[in-house]
């Protein structure tokens, strides 16, 4: 076989050479949609350096040996381009593997046609040499196959070609700037081979100048790796990324348009099906102008925002990173959505449980005062009294003269070890055992009324009971008892001299209501809130009794544990009402 080379097979068979081996390269080193775009060229190379050697040689034999050689590119290469553009978009389907053997189908059943073209000329109908041109050239009559070929290998690159626009004609500038230079590359051979088949333009009447083009697009295709990164910042590995966030990313252009945005997004929407590529952001959040404020800002910040979906209440936190070029000029900006509801809650939950913690931690560094000094205050003075009495300083006239002092003072230390005691079994790991039993109210106001009625009878304090409640409450009987002698005891504390304390009881719904009623100093607003909220504080009686703050914070304590609740009405100087509510024991 002899070749005799000429400008256009030499031209041919270097660049063949070249773009076959760095494709070659490529398709060995590289995976995904890369593979397929070296791959496709590689089929370009086939073609173009096959063409070559055809062009270099002057028998029939030789030409056809060549020709079938060159189909290897030619019937492949179309079929490659829409492997790529499926795989550079991100194609999805689960009928993906039956559209690529569908896809290599024609190419397949072309090659074999060609190979076998002596047996039925159903590609060529007709095939020879002519020695007409500056050298030997192929002269054919071409088959009904080759335009079923031609037409499949058209549509194919038409149809990757809108597949990859569709995907990113709404890009970022740099895929855009990416995508516009692959599709020039794939443009340029198909302009060249409509000119040959067409007739329009063959140098010599024979030559086809398509595998020639095929070197402008090299050149395009170096330019874009080089200057754009192209592959290396391919728009799939975005897709990959976008996919992987878990928040919510929106992407804007100048015009608040979108761009772009990942799955996670649509959750954060109120109505995702509104969500689309150039969509504005203003018809996105047109009730939300939070959002778009933080928009027209334009600057890198954060804001967090309410959103109802169905019926749940979210807290979104929305961040914005501006997108500039080298010239500072705003091109985009990208919004962030995360989902906050449950960390807020949870940071709630901690400030809550932080302040309860401090409070717990404040009281018991106030009782621990309390026991130091409430305590043995009155402890050590009695034992001081009875030194003395027994030493002969203060006889015993004196001492019969201090005695009713004294067990005022051991009546208050009475009721301080008994809050303390009930506190601390409070505060134990396991907690208090509530033992809910059926008690009469009546019996247990009455009761509690002669306990402190000497202490009352002391200020000249009327104790009246009007207790009109005919059902019996259900509770634990000794925590109830020990809420009535704190509050019966605060409104002995705070009364004036010569004045009354209404003591009544009620059914009210599935409820005995007590109230404990006192015509004295009353509470200040702020201690009324202290109250609610169980924070205990200290304040002097009407005839500057001391107090610990530790009773009402057990009665709000039980009155919760007992299944009830407590309300204060209070009018400072005039009066104040405490009223406990209990459930019936019928009601339960």
């Amino acid at each position: 076989m002899e070749f005799i080379l000429n400008p256009f097979s030499i031209t041919l068979l270097i660049s063949g050479l070249l773009v076959g081996g760095l494709s070659l390269y490529i398709t060995f080193r590289v995976e995904d949609s890369t593979r397929w775009i070296a791959l496709t060229m590689l089929c370009a190379a086939i073609w173009g350096f096959f063409y070559g050697l055809e062009l270099s040689v002057s028998t029939k034999e030789a030409m056809m040996l060549f020709i079938k050689l060159e189909y290897l590119g030619i019937a492949f290469i179309g079929a490659f381009w829409v492997i790529f553009s499926l795989k550079y978009t991100s194609y999805k389907s689960k009928n993906y593997r039956l559209l690529i053997v569908l896809v290599l189908s024609i190419p397949v059943l072309t090659y074999l046609l060609v190979v076998t073209n002596d047996y039925h000329h159903f590609y060529y109908s007709s095939f020879t040499s002519t020695n007409s041109d500056p050298f030997p050239t192929a002269k054919i009559e071409i088959g009904p196959w080759y335009y079923v070929n031609l037409i499949y290998t058209y549509a194919a690159f038409a149809l990757g070609i809108l597949i990859i626009w569709k995907s990113f004609r709404f890009s970022d500038q740099l895929f855009k700037t990416q995508t516009r230079l692959m599709l020039l590359a794939v443009l340029f051979p198909l302009l060249f081979n409509l000119c040959y088949q067409s007739g329009i333009f063959r140098p010599f009447d024979v030559i086809d100048l398509t595998p020639f083009s095929f070197l402008l697009s090299y050149l395009i295709l170096g330019f874009a790796i080089i200057k754009y990164q192209l592959f290396n910042l391919k728009p799939i590995a975005r897709n990959k990324v976008m996919e992987a966030i878990t928040r919510g990313v929106l992407v804007l252009d100048s015009e608040t348009n979108i761009v772009d945005f990942n799955p996670a997004f649509l959750p954060f929407s109120t109505s995702p099906e509104s969500v689309k590529i150039a969509s504005n952001a203003e018809k996105i959040f047109q009730n939300r102008t939070d959002i778009l404020d933080l928009i027209a800002s334009g600057k890198a910040n954060s804001i967090e925002s309410n959103f109802t979906i169905g019926d749940i209440e979210k807290v979104f936190q929305i961040e914005t990173i501006p997108l500039v070029d080298r010239k500072s000029i705003r091109n985009g900006l990208v919004l962030l959505f995360e989902d906050i509801t449950e960390q807020k809650s949870i940071n709630e939950t901690l400030r809550k449980q932080a302040i309860e913690l401090q409070q717990l931690n404040n009281l018991k560094d106030k009782y621990f005062s309390i026991i130091s000094h409430d305590l043995k205050g009155p402890i050590f003075g009695i034992k001081e009294l009875i030194h003395l009495t027994n030493t002969g300083i203060i006889t015993l006239e004196e001492f019969m003269d201090m005695l009713p002092e004294v067990s005022r003072n051991m009546e208050q230390v009475a009721i301080l070890l008994e809050n303390l005691l009930a506190w601390s079994r409070t505060q134990l790991r396991d907690g208090e055992i509530v033992q809910l039993k059926e008690f009469d109210t009546r019996k247990i106001l009455i009761q509690q009324k002669s306990i402190l009625e000497r202490i009352a009878n002391e200020k000249k304090i009327e104790i009246v009971i009007d207790a009109q409640a005919k059902s019996a409450a259900l509770g634990d009987k000794t925590m109830i008892e020990l809420v009535i002698r704190n509050l019966l005891s605060n409104a002995i504390k705070f009364s004036y001299p010569g004045g009354k304390i209404r003591i009544t009881s009620q059914d009210e719904n599935d409820l005995v209501k007590i109230c404990i009623e006192d015509y004295g100093k009353g509470i200040s607003t702020e201690n009324l809130a202290k109250i609610y909220d169980g924070i205990s504080f200290t304040t002097t009686g009407q005839s500057n009794e001391s107090g610990t703050g530790l009773g009402l914070v057990l009665v709000k304590e039980y009155i919760h544990k007992n299944n009830g609740h407590i309300e204060v009405h209070s009018e400072e100087g005039k009066s104040t009402t405490f009223c406990i509510m209990l459930p019936q024991a019928k009601a339960v």
